[in-house]
């Protein structure tokens, strides 16, 4: 496992979150396949009034060319690298000839090509802003390198160009694009998978310090986790995946996760070891009394996780497949282990063994045994009311997802979107892919109409930019057929249209502009936007209102109009997510019920031991509404997880509450006073180790971490009050039931 851990690598895609079964997914990757790759290219863009001065278009000139000249870059397009298309009438072809081919050496020739650009209308409001002073350069990557590791030095060698120019001109650059914000992503991936990592062994290692005040019950629990960490990686590797941003997460879990086993299993030793003063002796007690407690404690956390690989997302289910099986993992090598590194231990301190008699935990535990004995009324009604208020806090829950969701706000490349957004509409590609469903059919000047139409209307929304299409294409032919005048940029009429696609069609595929945009049956088309990344929630409302806007253009008899592309996909992708990991949260809690069912046997029992951790889960859907937290895939993942751990806790309560009423014949009432006062510890410890392990990821750069950490955080604490509060208090209400029933049937 340590040999495959150590070939673990970073994903350097957007990770598949539709199931390729889908039929959204299943357009796009046809689109790819007749149009190419999309989210391929890279923007870099300045602000300025000195955009056509000779020095700053000429270095901006000398950066396209360079750029240029990089294996892996298909191509590159600026106010300095742009191309013309010239009507060559000898050969009956069109020929697309650089505006710039060498540096300018006057203003005034830098002035000519000014004007020049301000004729073709191909590029208006795409290379240079409506006002005219902002300019980006587009690069377009190689489809074969776009995802792979090569890309990063082709990235940071265009940073370093656009720096140099940055500092000469005193003009700042911005960047943008999908590869950047992926490869960005990429490497706060790879800086917090070791950092959350250390910080997680050095959170729980101070708490195990804390708790047991010893060396050797820090030192070997965390040696523990360790190994599972390989395992971890190693399961990773053997699963061929690669960490994203979620499985990256994961050895971060696996310590957090696995070193409460070897709390509960050292404090129920140390708790035995006190009382008999045999060490084997308590070895032989913890694992018969604990060993199917964390065994089933374990289950059901592994099924919070585990029900994500339901959800057929390949993104959910590779992080719930891996987690729920180094859970197991976690759980096989505590129980295994601990018992034999301690054995081979001396015997343990009175300051160990005497964990259960601290005076300040003790405090704590006779107050909460005071309360549930004395004031169940009071926190029924206090829960009822929390119940009620956050049920209200759910309703105002968003739901809502960006594209850019999990940079960091202060990131600059959040920063550069937004002037691209500003300034050019976005760079987040949308694609319009339209099927006449007949060859040749997109040559139909009926159909070269309607896509006419479709653009126009897509285009009529603020959130997209202009288009890329036949339609530019033909409109950009007719000007260069009747020698560029502007004028002329229109769609092609009556007889000239065969002329000009004859000119066209003998321009070689090099230099035929057509080519882009139909297939090679001419029966599909595409038009290439560009979007502003608006979020899930407004975009699901322009893709309801803007459909019967097509299809009253396109009649979905005829024709098949498709919105695709890396946006659409990310977009269908977070609304696949959230609702199937509502039905996975449904499942969780179907599955630890017939968990619980096995166990505990009876209706009741179900209801006592699932509504102490339901009831957090709604305090937690509360605070996102009156917080204003949208709920999307990071933070409704919580729910399942947080219903799988807090679990756990039950379990341990009820397991040691019923071992006690079938071993004794004491009362239920001493039996929960006894449980809380044993139990309790343990549940107050692990609860500390889950807060502060999983807060660690409040420092997470990224958006969805971040919330995932602390929403898991405030949950499982409110899970620890729960289960020692409103748990026993059920347990007692039983008892006063089952007395009164007694006494009825008595009478």
């Amino acid at each position: 496992m340590g040999y495959n851990a150590s070939k673990v690598r970073i994903t350097f895609n957007g990770g598949k979150v539709l199931p390729i079964t889908d039929s959204a997914y299943i357009r796009y990757i046809q689109f790819k396949k007749i149009f190419g790759q999309d989210a391929s290219t890279m923007v870099i863009g300045f602000r300025s009034t000195h955009i056509f001065d000779q020095d700053v278009f000429n270095d901006w000139y000398r950066i396209g060319k360079s750029i240029q000249g990089i294996k892996g870059v298909k191509a590159v397009i600026s106010v300095a690298n742009l191309y013309n298309l010239e009507k060559d009438t000898a050969r009956h072809r069109f020929v697309l000839k650089p505006l710039v081919d060498h540096p300018l050496t006057s203003n005034k020739a830098v002035d000519s090509i000014k004007q020049l650009i301000s004729s073709l209308l191909f590029y208006k409001g795409l290379i240079l802003s409506e006002d005219g002073q902002s300019t980006l350069m587009a690069i377009t990557f190689d489809d074969k390198i776009i995802n792979t590791s090569k890309r990063v030095p082709i990235i940071n060698t265009i940073l370093k160009e656009g720096q140099q120019f940055d500092q000469k001109h005193n003009i700042q650059v911005h960047y943008s694009g999908l590869p950047l914000i992926r490869t960005k992503a990429a490497d706060l991936m790879k800086r917090e998978f070791s950092l959350f990592l250390c910080m997680s062994l050095l959170i729980t290692a101070i708490i195990l310090l804390a708790v047991f005040r010893s060396g050797y019950p820090v030192i070997f629990p965390v040696i523990i986790v360790l190994l599972s960490v390989t395992w971890a990686l190693g399961i990773l590797v053997l699963m061929h995946y690669e960490i994203t941003i979620l499985t990256g997460i994961i050895p971060a879990l696996v310590v957090i996760i696995g070193v409460p086993n070897s709390i509960f299993i050292l404090n129920k030793y140390y708790y035995e070891f006190g009382t008999t003063g045999n060490k084997m002796q308590a070895m032989n007690t913890v694992i018969e009394k604990v060993g199917i407690t964390t065994f089933i404690a374990n289950v059901t956390t592994a099924i919070g996780f585990g029900v994500l690989c339901f959800t057929n997302s390949e993104l959910l289910s590779q992080f719930g497949l891996v987690a729920s099986l180094s859970i197991m993992v976690t759980f096989a090598m505590s129980l295994v282990l601990v018992p034999v590194f301690f054995s081979y231990l001396p015997d343990p301190k009175p300051k160990q063994s005497g964990i259960k008699d601290r005076r300040v935990m003790q405090i704590v535990l006779i107050k909460l045994d005071h309360l549930v004995h004395n004031y169940r009324k009071t926190i029924y009604i206090i829960t009822i009311l929390m119940v009620v208020i956050c049920f209200y806090g759910m309703l105002k829950i968003n739901v809502n997802g960006y594209v850019v969701d999990d940079l960091p706000k202060t990131s600059n490349t959040l920063s550069d979107l937004q002037f691209f957004e500003a300034n050019f509409k976005g760079v987040l590609p949308l694609e319009v892919s339209i099927d006449t469903k007949r060859k040749n059919g997109v040559m139909n000047l009926a159909v070269i109409r309607k896509v006419e139409k479709l653009e126009n209307l897509i285009s009529s929304y603020p959130e997209f930019s202009r288009s890329l299409s036949l339609i530019q294409a033909l409109k950009f032919s007719t000007q260069a057929f009747y020698g560029g005048k502007s004028d002329y940029y229109r769609l092609p009429e009556g007889f000239e249209q065969g002329f000009i696609l004859s000119y066209a069609g003998n321009s070689g595929k090099n230099t035929n502009i057509l080519h882009n945009y139909i297939d090679g049956n001419r029966q599909f088309t595409r038009a290439s936007f560009e979007m502003i990344d608006i979020g899930s929630s407004k975009m699901n409302k322009i893709l309801a209102n803007l459909q019967p806007r097509i299809d009253s253009i396109f009649s979905p008899k005829k024709y098949h109009v498709e919105l695709t592309g890396s946006s659409i996909i990310f977009i269908k992708g977070a609304n696949y997510m959230v609702k199937n990991l509502y039905e996975s949260l449904a499942l969780a809690i179907l599955l630890i019920a017939g968990v619980m069912w096995i166990l505990f046997r009876g209706i009741k029992m179900i209801a006592i031991s699932l509504l102490p951790n339901l009831i957090p889960l709604v305090i937690t859907a509360g605070i996102m509404g009156f917080f204003g937290i949208p709920l999307k895939p990071s933070t409704i993942l919580i729910f399942s997880i947080a219903m799988g751990i807090s679990s756990d806790q039950t379990i341990y309560f009820i397991t040691r509450y019923r071992q006690e009423l079938h071993d004794t014949n004491k009362s239920i009432s001493k039996i929960v006073s006894d449980t809380i006062r044993e139990t309790g510890i343990s549940m107050i410890y692990i609860a500390i180790v889950l807060f502060f392990g999983f807060g660690i990821f409040a420092f997470s750069t990224f958006g969805s971490v971040k919330a995932l950490g602390i929403l898991l955080s405030v949950t499982l604490s409110v899970a620890m009050v729960s289960n020692l509060t409103l748990l026993p208090a059920f347990l007692l209400s039983l008892e006063h039931r089952k007395r009164k029933k007694r006494l009825e049937v008595g009478d």
